[in-house]
């Protein structure tokens, strides 16, 4: 009999498919050949995320893993949409009828569909075939937590939330201020939140939600979550706490340019700059950016990108004459780099000289400095950022606050750049030095929890065995 096979179906931005395609290839490894992957995979929207894709499956094609990728028909992409949530969870809807024809059309048993998070329309797709449906969840699972309380929340809150009295209560979590919440709840009449709305609903249905944590990184949301907490009694489904899934790859040969420049900094003397794949600063912030770091007198090395080029929705290369104040470069040459192009974050926060680390905070970057015992400064700008945020300070006690004016298109002021950079790295700050223990003692929560035996390995075989019952029922 053919081997059973597990369908992947991810989103095409990098943070998600990269992420759920990791996480497929650790459950490949722990079922010891008894299951396969496939990967379903849709035409990104844009060229440039069309390439991006192209070129991830080209390397995963050719690792030799038993993984099979089978490319959808394109479907015309939505042309009147508020955020990419409404695009994304819209694109994903419009592909129901070629999922169902892939996964009826494939020649062995389906022991599983594992969707994205914004997929949850999919769901009934699985229903139709009677495919057990998983959803994984790329964010934190305080971030599910908050999606499983919002349609229970929704009725209690009748204004918009920045307008409520008090703060928003998310079990497992200390009490989260309304401007923490992430950017699709701050408008209830948008169909973005609408469709937070929705999908908090549907995960309700789903057999079981990979989430990419580890059990003791955020126990008490988990145990909430467990406990019915967040859904009113109604027991969720079954969490499966597999993280942190971070793909590590060989280092670059001859390494990239940014990593030579670090091997001549003094250990932990590096502050890191870098905003995700969707991150960019227009010249005013930028020059408020550069006059902080000049000010803190701190070594940086800034990955600085601007804006998307017209239809194409990606930050663009950076014109550094043209963001940069004048001098600037000629000013710090002696302690600081700007790199104005994609850079490799990992192999950077790997870097025994970078010491901290101001960020996006997407939770796949903050994965990847808890993996690095790297202490952050969290500067959010759109999706669930604002609320990790919250929880990497007020929570995990991983990162040091910085003030965010979020109405000003979440713009910072140089004297709080400065701040901020000066608490995490100057070696008499006690803020300081409490951030960088705390996130000393996550890097070794987060490595055991993935070694065999760790609480995140545990799950993952949990998850594989009950996906191997599933395909022999399947199969009779």
């Amino acid at each position: 009999m053919a081997t059973p096979t597990v369908v992947l179906l991810p989103v095409w931005g990098v943070g998600h498919l990269m992420s759920m395609l990791e996480a497929g290839k650790r459950l490949l490894a722990r079922s010891g050949g008894a299951l396969s992957l496939t990967v379903l995979v849709m035409q990104a929207p844009t060229e440039s995320y069309r390439s991006d894709v192209a070129a991830h499956v080209r390397r995963e094609e050719a690792s030799g893993l038993d993984i099979h990728f089978h490319h959808l028909p394109a479907v015309e992409p939505p042309t009147e949409y508020v955020g990419g949530e409404d695009f994304i969870s819209r694109f994903v809807e419009l592909h129901a009828a070629h999922v169902k024809a892939a996964i009826s059309g494939l020649t062995c048993p389906v022991a599983a569909l594992i969707i994205d998070f914004f997929g949850t329309t999919l769901l009934d797709v699985s229903r139709e075939l009677a495919v057990p449906c998983y959803v994984y969840f790329t964010a934190s699972a305080a971030m599910y937590a908050l999606f499983l309380r919002l349609p229970r929340l929704h009725e209690e809150v009748t204004v918009e939330f920045e307008e409520m009295e008090g703060n928003v209560d998310v079990p497992g979590l200390p009490p989260v201020p309304p401007s923490a919440l992430p950017t699709p709840m701050m408008d209830r009449t948008k169909p973005r939140y609408a469709w937070f709305v929705y999908h908090g609903r549907r995960f309700m249905e789903a057999r079981g939600v990979i989430v990419n944590t580890a059990g003791e990184l955020e126990r008490s949301v988990l145990a909430a979550i467990a406990d019915g907490r967040c859904t009113q009694g109604v027991p969720a489904p079954t969490v499966y706490p597999i993280g942190p899934v971070v793909s590590l790859n060989p280092p670059a040969d001859p390494p990239h340019e940014c990593v030579r420049w670090l091997d001549a900094q003094p250990p932990a003397s590096v502050v890191l700059l870098c905003f995700g794949g969707g991150g960019f600063s227009t010249a005013t912030q930028a020059h408020e950016i550069a006059r902080g770091l000049e000010r803190s007198g701190h070594r940086f090395l800034w990955v600085l990108r601007g804006p998307p080029a017209a239809g194409t929705g990606q930050p663009s290369d950076a014109d550094l004459a043209e963001l940069l104040p004048e001098g600037f470069l000629e000013k710090t040459k002696e302690k600081g780099m700007v790199w104005p192009t994609k850079a490799p974050q990992k192999e950077i926060l790997a870097h025994a000289a970078v010491g901290g680390f101001v960020t996006h905070g997407g939770w796949n970057s903050v994965l990847e400095s808890l993996w690095f015992g790297v202490p952050m400064v969290p500067w959010p700008l759109y999706a669930e950022q604002h609320l990790n945020a919250f929880t990497m300070v007020a929570y995990l006690g991983v990162a040091v606050a910085m003030e965010v004016d979020r109405k000003r298109n979440n713009f910072v002021d140089a004297s709080e750049l400065e701040r901020a950079v000066k608490t995490l790295m100057d070696g008499e700050s006690e803020d300081g030095r409490k951030v960088r223990e705390k996130c000393a003692e996550m890097k070794a929560v987060c490595r055991k929890a993935v070694e065999e035996g760790g609480s995140s390995y545990a799950a993952l075989c949990r998850l594989s065995e009950e996906m191997r019952k599933g395909a022999v029922r399947a199969s009779k």
